[in-house]
């Protein structure tokens, strides 16, 4: 297995950044010690954790779906997609939903996140490219690393954060 098309993918995502603007609006959240953010323009909206509905035979990563105000939103737990270790919802735990433009269609998701942060500006050229860890450690989802008052920033890259096939069984979910 090579790594070589998702390494140019996260080179191009970066350049694609970097293409934008001298300055990027992040909404960042925490997964316990780690703070991660996304691209602000494609939050639409950002509310407390409510249960959902649950799936059967679904990965544990996807918490079920939400209706929300007549859209069918699958949510997903990034701490569980990331394998983090799993911690019971608080009064803080957020869902941010989400506009992901990866595969065929435009899609809306939900991501259930310990709290949110702040939203950031970032100048484009303060992001830094995501190291190659080499071996099995996926890292495609991270658009770039930017350092913040001596804390670290994971740019995470919604598209790329399911897969093709993943995508597909939570539209298969839906209908």
């Amino acid at each position: 297995m090579t790594t070589q098309p998702i390494v140019a993918g996260i080179d191009s995502s970066l350049e694609q950044l970097r293409q934008r603007g001298d300055n990027q609006q992040f909404l960042t959240f925490t997964l316990g010690e780690e703070s991660y953010a996304v691209d602000i323009l494609r939050v639409q909206e950002i509310k407390g954790w409510s249960p959902v509905t649950h799936i059967p035979n679904t990965p544990d990563y996807l918490r079920g779906v939400l209706n929300l105000r007549g859209t069918i939103v699958p949510i997903i737990d990034l701490r569980m997609r990331f394998q983090l270790q799993r911690v019971e919802y608080t009064p803080v735990t957020v869902v941010i939903v989400l506009s992901v433009a990866s595969g065929e269609k435009p899609r809306t998701l939900g991501i259930v996140v310990d709290g949110v942060s702040d939203v950031l500006t970032v100048a484009t050229d303060d992001i830094k490219p995501t190291p190659d860890f080499g071996g099995p450690i996926s890292t495609e989802y991270i658009h770039g690393l930017v350092s913040i008052n001596e804390q670290m920033i994971m740019l995470l890259d919604i598209d790329l954060l399911l897969s093709i096939a993943e995508l597909r069984a939570i539209d298969n979910i839906k209908s």
